[in-house]
């Protein structure tokens, strides 16, 4: 059975004066399905979130959200979307029931019916107990697990949820994992941006990897990894004062090598003979399985990014 259409972009951009920050992109995001954005800062994420969330208007192109045009039912996407953005957007005069409370009168919510979702929220994300405390009572990742709470208050459609687990420890970010997985198997569609690697192959059914505004690949994360950096990677360790040596002699003997800071990396089956050079004794050298970082790293380098 074919799944419906979610979200459908064809060749969309977004302009700011002479700079281009999405170029062009085109995808179909089905119903219930995890999709990523993957991408180095300004990449263009953050804009086509934008762009999806009628918060920013598209420059070029078509954009379809639950079947509704962006340019037209702007009102009507924004009922179907609930959004978790990176600032932290919640009232501090108020308690943690009362923000949520607050804010389903942005959606016309009957207030016994708003109380109901709210502790139903507060229970789903482990926080009632702390319902009626105000927020600087709350951890980090206790605020940002009501952000994502509060954008589930009036069951959305698609949740859409921008570097949601930034800045948690290992715990709550596993916690919202098993959230997340729970909500997309009662069919929600969720559009996540993430700089982890592992959040991003957790929890997402598909993804792209976004550099300088345009969609370099697409495809389930296995299979990309699989076909853009193979089933293993050899890591060479080498010390500052050897590494130029050991890259000469290495290019000389036409192996294909990545170079990252104090490790050379060897993708798929060109690092298979670093185990018997004896020339390489002293050297630490790692094989392990190719991973979505380093799918990343290749497609868009291991330069620093700037804003």
């Amino acid at each position: 059975m074919r799944q419906k259409t979610a979200i459908h972009a064809h060749n969309i951009t977004k302009r700011f004066d002479e700079f281009t920050a999405v170029d062009g992109i085109s995808f179909d995001i089905a119903e219930g399905e995890c999709f990523g954005f993957l991408g180095p800062n300004g990449a263009g994420k953050t804009s086509t979130m934008k762009m999806l969330s009628c918060v920013s208007p598209v420059s070029g192109g078509d954009l379809f959200v639950d079947g509704k045009d962006v340019r037209g039912d702007q009102r009507g996407i924004k009922f179907a979307l609930g959004i978790v953005s990176q600032s932290d957007s919640l009232d501090p005069d108020l308690s943690v029931l009362q923000n949520l409370l607050t804010y389903a009168r942005y959606f016309n919510m009957p207030r016994e019916l708003a109380r109901e979702r709210a502790w139903e929220s507060l229970t789903l994300f482990q926080l009632e107990e702390k319902a009626h405390q105000m927020l600087d009572a709350l951890s980090g990742g206790m605020r940002r697990r009501l952000l994502i709470a509060r954008a589930m208050l009036h069951t959305p459609k698609i949740l859409v949820l921008d570097e949601p687990t930034t800045g948690l420890d290992p715990q709550a970010r596993l916690l919202v994992w098993e959230k997340l997985t729970m909500l997309k198997s009662q069919g929600i569609t969720i559009l996540l941006t993430t700089h982890y690697m592992d959040e991003a192959a957790h929890l997402c059914d598909r993804l792209v990897v976004m550099d300088r505004g345009s969609i370099l690949v697409e495809g389930v994360p296995r299979a990309l990894v699989r076909e853009h950096v193979g089933e293993q990677v050899v890591e060479l360790r080498v010390s500052p004062a050897h590494m130029t040596g050991v890259v000469q002699r290495l290019t000389s003997d036409g192996m294909n090598f990545e170079y990252g800071g104090d490790s050379l990396y060897f993708y798929g089956d060109s690092g298979a003979a670093l185990q018997d050079d004896a020339s390489l004794n002293g050297y630490e050298i790692i094989q392990r399985p190719g991973n979505l970082e380093d799918l990343f790293l290749r497609l868009t380098g291991r330069n620093l990014r700037e804003e």
